[in-house]
């Protein structure tokens, strides 16, 4: 596909092996990068998506699956881009496997985070009688990524939250050893109190949490 071909090159142009080396070393060598600064990769991405506008918007899912299977990091975020961009209110119900796919795949608390919160809570509010499955699917899975992205799925819900799906996962994982569980838990009551203080302090107070999970929520209390 031209998109994906001019972009690769476009980004290679650009590469900055010094920024490269650094950028890999903060992802703890997980990923390759090709060493774009946040501003000039998304320069990049913008004008050629521009110019490739029909094709991406005619092969959004084909696209994203190909960019997300490359080696770079910076690919991976244009293919999030382009899931968030142009899935938004155009999700068909079978999107759960793709969506499932990005998730348990190159996964990292960069990806994983923006998936969940953008794609995942967008897709729910969309389909949300799929709602109660895909949460028991994902959090009763092996993967901690999937427990985490069921987590903070509604980071951006707002008046919309429904708390009681939130406790109900933060009492199932409360106990979990990962340090990006404990996180979660702590962050998605954190942004949930902003809404409704009163309730999240309620919460952590007569839950036995763990101190991560506690300080996070809690962080921007008195």
């Amino acid at each position: 596909m031209s998109f994906i071909i001019e972009l690769e090159a476009a980004f290679q142009e650009k590469s900055n092996a010094q920024n490269a080396f650094a950028m890999a070393k903060y992802m703890r060598n997980h990923f390759s990068f090709f060493g774009l600064k946040t501003e000039d990769r998304r320069h990049i991405f913008k004008e050629i998506w521009k110019e490739n506008q029909q094709e991406v918007s005619e092969n959004t899912r084909e696209i994203a699956l190909e960019l997300f299977a490359k080696k770079q990091r910076e690919l991976h975020y244009c293919a999030i881009e382009i899931l968030i961009k142009n899935g938004k209110g155009n999700y068909k119900k079978e999107d759960l496997k793709l969506i499932e796919k990005f998730l348990i795949t190159n996964s990292w608390w960069d990806s994983v985070d923006t998936i969940s919160k953008y794609i995942l809570g967008e897709y729910l509010l969309e389909f949300p009688l799929e709602t109660k499955k895909v949460v028991e699917h994902f959090s009763n899975s092996e993967n901690m990524w999937l427990n985490r992205s069921v987590i903070l799925f509604q980071l951006g819900y707002k008046h919309k939250t429904n708390f009681d799906l939130l406790q109900s996962q933060c009492e199932k994982h409360k106990i979990s050893g990962e340090f990006f569980i404990q996180k979660a838990i702590g962050w998605a009551l954190r942004e949930y109190a902003k809404t409704n203080p009163e309730a999240v302090i309620n919460y952590v107070n007569k839950t036995n949490l763990k101190p991560l999970s506690k300080k996070e929520a809690l962080k921007n209390r008195s």
